[in-house]
This record gives C-alpha cells, structure tokens and sequence, in this order.
C-alpha cells in the first residue's frame, strides 16, 4: 500500500545562503568563524578546521575545480543537511553562514553536483546550547529549505547508483566497484525509499519506479526497480502463480533499464526546479508517512517479495522518516518537549532493534529468515514510534 503524497507548493527558489535555526552566542563568533574556507578540487574537499564553536558559523568556499560544485554541513547521521551552498562555479567562491549547534557533524563537496560527493570529513561544534534564531515562521521557512537540499541531494545519489545498478543489469557483469546489480539492488534503492513520499507526489512517477506486481492496474504496463529485482531474483513456479518465470531478453532487459533512468532523471528535474519547495506540514506528514511505508510492507515482507530485501527498505525509511523529524525537531521541542522526548527516544530504540539484524553496510537479514517472534519484535517497535510520531503534524502546525 502506498502512503499520501507529500504536499508540493510553489516557492522562491534557494539561495545560498542557509541558516540552521540557531542564534550566535556572541557578535565576535561570525568573524572568528570567517577563518574557516573549504577548497573544492575535482578530488578533494579541503576545509581549513575541523572544530568550531557553536553560534553562527560561516564557511568560504572556493572552487579550484573545473566542474560547478556544492558544499554541505551534514549533520551527525551523515544525511540531514544542516546548511548547503550550491551552483558554486569554477573560480568562484561563495559563503555558507550556519547557525550549529554543539555535535558532529560531516563537511562534503559534491563536483557536478550529482552522486554522494567526496572528501567527506568529521566536523566538531563545541559549546553551549544556542537559542533558536529569528520568529517561528523563519525557522520554518529554514526547516523547509534545508530538507528540499535534502531531497535534492538524496535524488543526487539516486540518480548515479540507478546507473551503475541498471549498467550491471543489461551487461551481466560487475559494476566498476566489482558488484552485480544483484548486489547492488538493495543498497541503490535507498536513496529512493529515504524520500518516497517526495516521488509519490509527482503524479505517475512512484508507479512507474517503484510499483510491485499486485500494485499494478490490468491496463497498465509494469517497470521499475521491482520489474528489474522480479528477473534478477527469479520466483519457483509455486512462487509465479504456478508457472515458470521466463527471463527477460537482453533487449527487455535494456528496456526496462533505460525507462528506469529516464524515470529517475524526471524525478531529479522535478526536485530541482527552482520553484520546487515542500511546506512544513508536509516535512512532518513525509515523515509519519515513511514509518506507514514500514508498516504497510516492509514490515508485512510484501515489498521485496523476490529479493526478500525488506529490512534495507526498512533502514532507509526509518532514516528518511528521522531526518525529516529532526528538521523540525527544535520547533516542536517549543511547544511540546515531552513529545519530542519520547519521539528521540523511540526513534533510538527501534533503530537498536533494527540493528540486531544489520546494517545497509553490512547487510541485513533476509525477511524470510526471520522468524514469528522477530518479526513482531520489529512491528511492535515500528508501533511504538508511530502513535506518538502521528502527533507531529499537529503539534508542529498548530
């Protein structure tokens, strides 16, 4: 089953200027924070510190390369964007201003703006608590640009492993890092299920990437990455309805690999529009909606039903979900603390129970290796988050 579509509203495009919700604990804290530049090569990302103080902090990028380049501050999880400056072309340099909080964080380029960048290095913010800068709509007009550079760079990422996957796919043979696409297929696709309901708000884009078999209408034609995971795991015949699958030929097989790209390429424009922005009911409706995803297939082992990958889709659903959370997390925690108290620590215990069956580094368990009890281990975790994370629309917006 397939979750509400995110709701999409036209705005002014983003600038470059990015702010992560904070205040400076004091007026000298911007001018120490200007010795901080970063140098984006075609190889490297060089930042000239790897601490700071929390506050305001700026950050000088220059482009030495010959490619247009971005910056990011990512925050500890290595996903959520805490500030980004983009289109920095070569021999230009831009500034990246940032309210932080103390924490870790990860600094990272990213050349031709597409793929998962590189030079990506630990950052450090010490300090005191800071207080959440300008009035409530400022904060929540922040909270929305930083999860559309999220979005963008999630379908970034998505964009080049679509292509490396499906290069596998058609030739049969190993990708340049030495994987198959068997291999490749789940860790690929979560960059996709991080911001699924994104895609589900573009109309016939979901269907078309990410539909399973009983999802589709009889009149319809089926593609995909579940058209592609059907032939790369073929079913039994017991499992095909009592017939024996038959492959696809190398030329359905180029087909349904180059609708695959050109689908995920639609996506990449429509999040990179400039007038593409989400409003802020939407940041937390993508975020219950991405644990309904859980409980509505991953959890019940209906999504990955050939490939049996559901617990990958389940990692990155739970991270799509988290990060769209913490985007909002300092507003909330102004209206109701208790709320977010119990959200940060039921979002930290079912990722513990999630981990005890893997990692998207290391692997998962395959769903149907599990067992009756884990199973219901994993749903009543996945229940636990989702009655008090049905809360946050409301508490957020009203």
């Amino acid at each position: 089953m397939k979750t509400r579509p995110i709701l999409i509203a036209a705005g002014a495009a983003i600038t470059m200027f990015a702010l992560a919700g904070c205040v400076p604990n004091n007026a000298s804290t911007t001018d120490a924070a200007a010795a901080i530049t970063v140098d984006s090569s075609a190889t490297d990302c060089t930042v000239s510190a790897g601490t700071a103080t929390s506050g305001t902090l700026k950050f000088s990028v220059t482009n030495s390369g010959d490619q247009v380049t971005e910056f990011y501050l990512l925050a500890e999880d290595g996903l959520r964007i805490v500030g980004e400056v983009e289109n920095v072309g070569p021999g230009i340099s831009r500034d990246l201003v940032v309210q932080a909080q103390p924490g870790d964080y990860f600094t990272v380029c990213k050349p031709g703006m597409v793929g998962d960048g590189i030079g990506r290095s630990s950052f450090t913010v010490t300090g005191d608590k800071v207080q959440l800068a300008g009035d409530v709509q400022e904060q929540v007009d922040q909270a929305a640009v930083n999860y559309v550079a999220y979005v963008k760079d999630q379908v970034g990422q998505l964009v080049t492993g679509t292509q490396a996957f499906v290069d596998a796919f058609v030739s049969d043979t190993p990708s340049p890092d030495g994987k198959t696409a068997a291999e490749l297929y789940a860790t690929t696709r979560a960059n996709y299920e991080r911001i699924e309901p994104v895609a589900e708000s573009f109309g016939d884009l979901d269907p078309a990437i990410d539909f399973r078999e009983a999802d589709v209408p009889a009149e319809d034609e089926w593609t995909g990455w579940h058209r592609i995971e059907k032939d790369l795991f073929p079913p039994t015949a017991d499992e095909n309805g009592g017939t024996e699958y038959v492959p696809l030929t190398a030329e359905e097989r180029t087909y349904y690999a180059d609708k695959l790209v050109s689908d995920t390429q639609l996506l990449y424009d429509a999040v990179n529009d400039p007038d593409y922005t989400v409003s802020i009911d939407a940041i937390a409706n993508g975020a219950i909606g991405l644990l309904e995803e859980v409980a509505s297939g991953k959890i019940t082992g209906e999504e990955e039903i050939w490939s049996h990958t559901d617990l990958w889709d389940f990692q990155a659903n739970l991270e799509g979900a988290k990060v769209a959370y913490e985007g909002v997390r300092d507003i909330v925690e102004t209206k109701d603390p208790d709320l977010v108290k119990t959200l940060d620590e039921r979002f930290a215990s079912l990722q513990d129970t999630l981990a005890e069956y893997g990692s998207l580094n290391s692997g998962f368990t395959y769903y149907d290796e599990l067992t009756t009890d884990q199973v219901k281990q994993l749903a009543d975790g996945v229940n636990a988050l989702s009655e008090p994370l049905s809360q946050l629309t409301a508490t957020l917006v009203g």
